[in-house]
């Protein structure tokens, strides 16, 4: 996720490794990597080699990265920790900072990626959660030509042209290492103006908090809106350090909105924003609210009554999306459940596997070096996860000119007597 905006249940910010090491062999499932993968290898006997995983397990992010790791050992299990001809064991990083603080750390991020490329039997890193951590992590193992394949980062920058330098910054030398099994940010903006034309919006005021986050997301929302025939009357950004905004809210009036569209986060003072919001414009069936990832997950917005009808989106698509799919999800949450008793805490948590799989037709297609690794995912045709495979319900290809995946899903959900309900996925280029 975005490393530049405030912390949420879903908002992932912008070291030393764990002393464990988790050794894999049969187990659960029967599927060999070759088939889990879509790839096949012949030829002598292949390497043992360690993918690592690298996660904030303390505070807030705890239970998210705990699934995710479950997930991972419980793939590599299922594949009876084998990929191709080599063979596969894990070991697990912290990156968060302290137990009370619980948030990654770019102290840990930065000496994790060292430890990283140090431990030279390491061929991969799955991770990290954060795309501050990436940020920072993503130079130093790109100029080790380590592998590390994402399952949540969704900072635009790390992929493709955003900040000046972006993302050459994060490639030394030009040789790319960092993918991911999660869409981008900006892709947010794009599916909550689709989503705003189903809901017939002809009108829309857009305000943005004036953080990078915020800004991103609003402009994108912008081009996009107008690429779908609606109207933006006018755009603003709002002070999170000010008493109120019916002042602002009157000038929009003055506009005839149907909608506005929030690019920014629940903690830029949201709770006094949207309330004037619907103080002066009306109710968000008067007058709908869209809003960025970055007010999902907080309880105290979701209590609001101003908040109630309001639409928001998020990167990809939740558990019960995933489970509904059937096949490889389904029949993967079955067998989570099976070995932990409950299901994952997060739907990242079948992203972390996705990445894993990722890893694995990578390993699989090369000769276990990292080098071999590294060219598998950015070369060529890249690495592809069949759909009768895929964790993620349908078939799926990492671009090897920019390490992006191939599904671009974002999920729109609602609030609902103080409850975010879901309400579609919608797929954008």
């Amino acid at each position: 996720m975005l490393g530049s905006r405030g912390v949420g249940a879903r908002v992932r910010r912008w070291g030393r490794p764990v002393a464990s090491v988790l050794i894999v062999g049969a187990g659960v499932g029967t599927m060999s990597s070759a088939v889990a993968s879509g790839v096949t290898t012949a030829g002598a006997a292949g390497r043992k080699v360690v993918v690592s995983t690298d996660l904030p397990l303390q505070g807030e992010s705890s239970g998210a990265s705990t699934s995710t790791n479950n997930a991972v050992a419980l793939y590599l299990s299922q594949v009876r920790g084998r990929a191709g001809r080599h063979t596969v064991t894990l070991r697990s990083y912290d990156d968060s900072s302290t137990v009370a603080a619980g948030v990654w750390s770019a102290e840990r991020c930065v000496g994790n990626a060292r430890a990283h490329v140090a431990a030279a039997d390491e061929v991969a890193v799955v991770g990290p959660y954060n795309s501050g951590c990436a940020r920072v992590q993503a130079p130093i193992l790109s100029g080790a030509g380590l592998v590390m394949v994402s399952h949540s980062t969704s900072y635009p920058g790390l992929t493709k042209p955003w900040l000046p330098g972006e993302p050459g910054k994060y490639s030394p030398g030009g040789r790319r290492a960092f993918a991911r099994v999660s869409p981008t940010d900006d892709l947010q903006g794009t599916a909550a103006a689709v989503y705003a034309k189903k809901l017939k919006v002809r009108r829309v005021f857009v305000l943005d908090d004036g953080e990078l986050y915020g800004v991103e997301m609003a402009d994108a929302f912008t081009r996009a809106a107008k690429a779908n025939g609606i109207t933006v009357v006018g755009s603003a950004s709002w002070d999170p350090r000010a008493a109120g905004y019916a002042a602002l809210f009157r000038t929009a009036r003055s506009k005839r909105p149907d909608a506005v569209y929030l690019g920014g986060v629940f903690d830029s003072n949201g709770g006094r924003l949207v309330t004037d919001k619907v103080s002066v414009l009306g109710n968000n069936t008067q007058v709908k609210l869209l809003a960025s990832e970055g007010f999902t997950g907080y309880p105290a917005f979701n209590a609001m009554p101003q908040a109630q009808g309001a639409y928001l989106t998020y990167p990809g698509v939740p558990l019960s999306v995933l489970k509904a799919r059937g096949g490889a999800p389904a029949r993967f949450l079955a067998a989570y459940r099976a070995r932990y008793g409950a299901e994952p805490d997060t739907s990242y948590a079948l992203y972390g596997a996705a990445a894993l799989q990722v890893v694995l037709a990578a390993v699989a297609k090369s000769d276990g070096s990292r080098a071999g690794v590294r060219a598998a995912i950015f070369s060529g045709k890249g690495i592809t996860i069949p759909a009768s495979a895929s964790l993620l319900g349908a078939a799926f290809t990492i671009d090897p000119r920019t390490g992006d995946v191939s599904l671009k899903e974002t999920t729109v959900e609602t609030i609902s007597r103080g409850v975010e309900q879901y309400v579609t996925v919608v797929h954008t280029r």
